[in-house]
């Protein structure tokens, strides 16, 4: 797995933990092991000009995924292709006040705002109920396997 990870933004974030959360969602979704993906944290204002020229919506958000190859998820006997998996975009500052709210920690949100970029990328959404339960679902799963393997680090 190419995964890259640039931290453009003013906070401090655990860049490790992101990676092998990264590594353990793209092993979940059988993708294929030369697959890249890159993850960059950028500052509010940076985020905002995202937001806006991509999304056409005010103000700085959690997460953005910009995808590249259209690469879906694998199966066990049959892996996705390897490719250009794509970006995802992080703001730490929206993360953490959304962390706060959530009574959890800046790591705790940035792990699962990953994992819903890479869902993302994957050609997961949530506009429909029966999706956001699916992508959901699968992105509970993901973090509680994470977490898991964690403890047994």
């Amino acid at each position: 797995m190419s995964i890259e990870i640039n931290n453009e933004s003013s906070m401090e974030v655990d860049e490790a933990a992101l990676q092998r959360l990264a590594v353990y969602a793209l092993d979940a979704m059988h993708v294929h092991p030369d697959a890249e993906l890159a993850i960059v944290l950028v500052d509010e204002g940076a985020m905002e000009q995202l937001h806006v020229q991509w999304m056409d919506e005010p103000g700085p958000t959690d997460v953005l995924s910009f995808p590249m190859d259209e690469l879906r998820p694998g199966t066990e006997e049959e892996p996705a292709p390897a490719g250009l998996l794509g970006d995802i975009v992080l703001c730490p500052q929206v993360a953490q006040s959304q962390a706060e709210t959530a009574k959890h920690s800046l790591t705790e949100e940035l792990l699962l705002l990953t994992t819903h970029g890479i869902l993302h990328l994957l050609g997961f959404d949530h506009a429909e109920p029966a999706e956001e339960k699916e992508m959901f679902g699968i992105q509970r799963d993901i973090l509680v396997g994470f977490a898991m393997q964690e403890r047994r680090r």
